[in-house]
């Protein structure tokens, strides 16, 4: 069985070389284009800010490359300053980006996601701290939510945009072939909007037979609306995922 990664180009490609190493059969098929924001002032002003600053929440790897690629030159993290992530692959890209191991703050466990992060945030103290989520443009505010309650001053700053992907041709027949050979292929989708574009890309499409992994309920729902008959719970993992391509196609999945 084909596993077909939907995630940004960079990332997939990452995690399509990892299966590959555990002899799964992945290729990359990205559904959404990241793309720099076009004015990087925003952004610039963060690094600025640092200083004054007590949690930069980045929502993405992607959040992650587009901030530091604008780091001005000797520019350090500061001291005080944590660095909030909501996944492996986040963290990952901070700590590659030379974060101090103990400005991160991570969930911990299985669960990935803006919940089990403010676990690890919920019990510091937040009245009056200054806080910058660096995300695409628009995003889910749940966590930015918490924090405000809890006191924090929150700012969102995009960090970049997503885009619909202009298919070539060899993405395109990849595509015409897991929707023409349900049974030979396993999506991984780790975003609602990866969802959102396939439907785009194919309107109208029959997704019954399909078969998909997500690592976050939300994601799971949004395949189950667009039709997919068979959808699980899997983390974005390349251990986890290569699991899942060995046990082939996930159980039927209960309505959302």
């Amino acid at each position: 069985m084909r596993l077909l990664v939907t995630r940004p180009r960079a990332q997939a490609d990452a995690l399509v070389a990892e299966l590959r190493a555990r002899g799964v059969d992945a290729v990359a098929l990205p559904l959404i284009e990241i793309e720099a924001i076009p004015d990087p002032q925003p952004l610039q002003q963060v690094w600025r800010d640092l200083p004054s600053l007590d949690l930069l929440m980045f929502v993405s790897a992607n959040a992650v490359l587009h901030f530091m690629r604008l780091r001005p030159p000797g520019c350090a993290w500061a001291a005080q300053l944590l660095a909030g992530s909501t996944g492996p692959g986040t963290s990952a890209a901070l700590r590659a980006a030379g974060v101090p191991e103990p400005s991160l703050v991570e969930p911990q466990g299985e669960v990935f996601d803006s919940e089990a992060l403010w676990e690890q945030l919920r019990e510091r103290d937040w009245h009056g701290r200054q806080v910058r989520v660096l995300r695409g443009e628009g995003g889910r505010d749940w966590l930015a939510e918490q924090l405000g309650r809890a006191g924090a001053r929150v700012e969102f700053v995009a960090a970049y945009q997503r885009a619909l992907p202009q298919l070539d041709t060899d993405t395109r027949a990849m595509l015409d072939a897991a929707h023409a050979q349900p049974q030979q292929h396993l999506w991984l989708f780790s975003s609602s909007q990866a969802v959102d574009n396939l439907a785009l890309l194919w309107p109208g499409g029959d997704w019954a037979a399909s078969a998909a992994v997500a690592p976050h309920p939300r994601i799971v729902a949004a395949l189950q609306r667009l039709g997919f008959g068979r959808v699980r719970l899997v983390a974005v993992c390349a251990e986890a995922l290569a699991a899942a391509a060995r046990e082939g196609r996930p159980i039927q999945s209960s309505a959302p």
